[in-house]
């Protein structure tokens, strides 16, 4: 038997009484390419596991996640019950939640236009006549499945994960188009709207992730597939730099602004344009640490939202991103100080009261949801921040557990929806 054949013995891993058998150090793939989470740390991880109980324990749980996949999907762009404007089926399309239709569906007017806004009510065919539910549980299971590949080697993880991304991405009678033109759309008003970006740029960063762990030799997964999904970025990271739509979401003062330069460093550094990554990150210091965090650490545009905390953690998951690509090009967004005091550290301290449970949080928030700090809080200690060190272990672990150690790249912990 090969070395590669026995490694793959060695790599098969399987959740029983409670223990995770753990693949050997010495069959570890080579450092992954991520263009938010830190490959070699990922290594280090995974070598640690057959000495590390908590480390088990979190592969449990990921493997939990990962299991739940298995049944599902694969998802695409094409089978939604109507298409979008124009009549492409490959177009991604997703619809504003608030707009509701005011006549009865027709053959003549499919959508029941005109369309009218219904502040706070959601139109429940937002979730179940567009994509974006599904873009969503690509994103998710992509990212759970390449992960629980690297850390325990079976092979069901790595060919599901595989077959998710070509289908969505990849084979011609289901791939999505590389744009967003369709994104937030109001039915007979708008065809789409450029706030639609913020639909990929908050978890899209996850696929690349994804495909930088599966290119590490995952079975299934070719040097074909890897080429097309770069051409297939390629393609997405013009339409980010140059369509009408991309152009306005980078000018956004708030978090789309962030969630918009986070995902165009990642697609940028993923494609291999170093330069712009750079250029981006550092850009971020004047363009949007010192208009949007004041010198206290809080966020007023965020702040002034219904859902206060959920927006200023929200806000700060791009942030953190930013800056986890920001280390990979040279670039230390935690350490910098705007003007007025304004820094990444300070932005989480302000949270730190709220997160650890030691006051409560003193401002509108609808939903509050302790854990949903707790990724940022995390991002912030490992870079240095002293307080939010010591804040640790008196963090929320959000639903299914803490999964830090396996993933070290802020989520948003609390829903999103509405």
């Amino acid at each position: 038997m090969g070395v590669r054949s026995r490694a793959a013995l060695v790599l098969a891993a399987v959740v029983a009484c409670g223990a995770v058998l753990v693949p050997s150090a010495h069959a570890a793939p080579r450092t992954p390419a991520t263009a938010v989470l830190d490959g070699a740390r990922l290594q280090r991880a995974r070598a640690r596991l057959p000495h590390d109980p908590a480390l088990r324990r979190a592969v449990a749980a990921l493997t939990d996640r990962a299991d739940s996949w298995l049944g599902q999907g694969p998802w695409t762009v094409v089978d939604k019950p109507r298409p979008a404007p124009g009549g492409d089926v490959h177009e991604y399309l997703s619809q504003a939640p608030y707009w509701w239709p005011t006549t009865a569906p027709t053959a003549g007017n499919p959508w029941g236009c005109p369309y009218v806004q219904r502040d706070g009510q959601r139109n429940p065919e937002v979730d179940s006549g567009t994509d974006r539910q599904d873009a969503e549980k690509v994103f998710d299971s992509a990212y759970d499945l390449a992960l629980a590949w690297y850390y325990t080697g079976r092979r069901s993880y790595a060919e599901k994960a595989g077959q998710i991304l070509r289908t969505w991405f990849l084979d011609p009678a289901t791939r999505m188009n590389p744009d967003l033109d369709h994104a937030q759309f109001i039915p007979c008003k708008y065809d789409g709207r450029a706030i639609g970006v913020i639909d990929f740029s908050q978890s899209y960063t996850s696929v690349l992730d994804a495909q930088a762990l599966l290119a590490t030799g995952a079975p299934g997964w070719t040097a074909g597939d890897r080429a097309a999904m770069r051409g297939w970025n390629s393609r997405f990271l013009g339409w980010l730099k140059n369509s009408a739509f991309g152009k306005q979401e980078g000018a956004a003062a708030n978090n789309h602004g962030t969630f918009y330069d986070m995902q165009l460093a990642a697609l940028a550094y993923a494609t291999g344009d170093r330069a712009l990554a750079r250029r981006t990150v550092l850009d971020a210091r004047a363009k949007r640490i010192d208009p949007q965090i004041a010198g206290d650490g809080g966020q007023p545009q965020e702040l002034a939202r219904t859902r206060s905390w959920h927006y200023s953690t929200f806000d700060l998951v791009a942030y953190t991103r930013l800056a986890a690509i920001g280390r990979h090009v040279g670039v230390d967004l935690w350490h910098y100080r705007g003007p007025d005091g304004q820094s990444l550290f300070k932005a989480v301290d302000y949270l730190l009261p709220a997160a650890t449970g030691a006051a409560a949080w003193p401002h509108p928030e609808l939903e509050f949801h302790r854990y949903a700090a707790s990724d940022v809080v995390h991002a912030a200690a490992d870079a240095g921040d002293r307080a939010a060190r010591e804040a640790v272990p008196d963090l929320q672990a959000p639903p299914g557990g803490d999964l830090w150690a396996l993933r070290p790249a802020s989520e948003q912990l609390d829903s999103i929806a509405g």
